[in-house]
């Protein structure tokens, strides 16, 4: 159960579906006899593979060993199955998993996370379960919500703004979303190393291997799509210009399309928010961060409303009063395998009962999502 994200909705690599050549020993003698007959120098070479493979079979094993299932009971429940929580405090290294749970809490429907490592049935994660009925695909899991549940986060939008709305969701999840994992996985991999969840013994060790591992399988899935085919910079040229035009399609609205938030929010902020908190040092950050920064301020409101237990060490900004000592600052964890709803976080009339004391003019956060835009911008104007 590893913080990886493999192909647009894809299952981890399949790690089992390499090839391992076995060479035949002379002799006939055993492995200590062949060893035996070899200069030392070929020795220290068996060894140091015979190790590295010991460490990638227990590797394997730990990824692929079949764990005893338990019971979940689904009933009027959703269950959300997704890879575990990185170690650096964003919810997930998978755009996928953080597009899905941030979707549950935009609908304001409680669920349960379950980070047993385990795929759907087609192999994918993340994947749900509801009334014993189990759902994968990011897109079918929410049109499966809208169904059994009556919710909709687009019931505002026109045909248009739905048609646009899926055309931006198409190229964030296809096209965007490729060059995101190049740097991940590729050219950023030793902080991802960092990120990544596995315990145990020779846990950096087995880290190593299976970071390097999935770098080969990345490279060699973004080369089948096509966009692995070209330069480093030829791929952050296209990685600019998704992002430029979700910076422009956002403009100075609080959301994509508008003043409310709809589905498609979920699918930008899951994947935006990898370049502002996973990729610390590279080019989607530094883009996000500094030209792009309405951006920034998307991804920042959207945390602040719907994440408001995710908090960073390099967090300037706290949810709670300039009054509060600094012994009351303490942070909540982000929610495991406790039932989750965003209402525990408002008051009765919708208010976010939590404070920040980056307020603009009229005492609103700058990040919040309830502040009025057009209203700071011709204060601006004004002044």
């Amino acid at each position: 159960s590893l913080g990886w994200c493999a192909g647009p909705e894809e299952p981890p690599p399949a790690f089992y579906g390499g090839e391992i050549v076995a060479f035949p020993l002379s002799g006939g003698g055993g492995t200590m006899a062949a060893l035996g007959s070899d200069s030392w120098w070929k020795k220290t070479l068996y060894l140091t593979g015979g190790a590295l493979l010991a460490a990638a079979a227990y590797l394997l094993h730990e990824l692929l060993a079949i764990r005893k299932e338990e019971e979940l009971d689904s009933k009027d429940a959703i269950i959300l199955h997704q890879f575990s929580r990185p170690r650096n405090g964003v919810p997930s290294l998978s755009p996928f998993c953080l597009k899905m749970e941030t979707y549950l809490r935009m609908a304001d429907l409680p669920y349960q996370n379950y980070f047993d490592g385990k795929l759907s049935p087609q192999g994918k994660m993340p994947w749900i379960e509801y009334n014993h009925k189990k759902v994968s695909g990011t897109e079918f899991i929410i049109d499966f919500l809208e169904e059994k549940l009556g919710v909709n986060l687009n019931k505002h939008l026109g045909p248009h703004e739905r048609a646009v709305s899926r055309a931006v969701t198409k190229m964030v999840e296809e096209h965007l979303y490729w060059t995101l994992t190049y740097c991940q996985w590729v050219e950023n991999l030793h902080e991802t190393q960092k990120m990544v969840s596995l315990f145990g013994p020779f846990s950096d060790l087995l880290k190593w291997i299976f970071c390097h591992l999935t770098k080969g399988i990345v490279k060699r899935e973004m080369y089948g799509h096509g966009i692995g085919r070209f330069s480093e910079e030829e791929m952050y040229t296209l990685m600019e210009k998704d992002m430029r035009t979700l910076a422009g399609l956002l403009g100075d609205k609080k959301y994509i399309m508008g003043s409310t938030v709809s589905t498609v929010d979920a699918t930008v902020f899951g994947h935006l928010a990898q370049a502002m908190w996973t990729l610390p040092g590279t080019r989607p950050e530094r883009l996000i961060k500094g030209e792009l920064i309405n951006l920034a301020m998307y991804c920042e409101r959207i945390r602040r409303k719907f994440w408001p237990e995710w908090h960073h060490d390099d967090d300037n900004t706290l949810y709670e009063s300039e009054e509060s000592s600094e012994a009351s600052k303490t942070y909540s964890p982000l929610q495991d395998f406790s039932f989750y709803s965003r209402t525990e976080t408002f008051d009765e009339e919708g208010n976010s009962i939590s404070q920040t004391p980056d307020t603009d003019y009229t005492g609103h956060s700058l990040f919040d999502s309830d502040v009025d835009m057009d209203e700071y911008r011709d204060h601006e104007q004004c002044k």
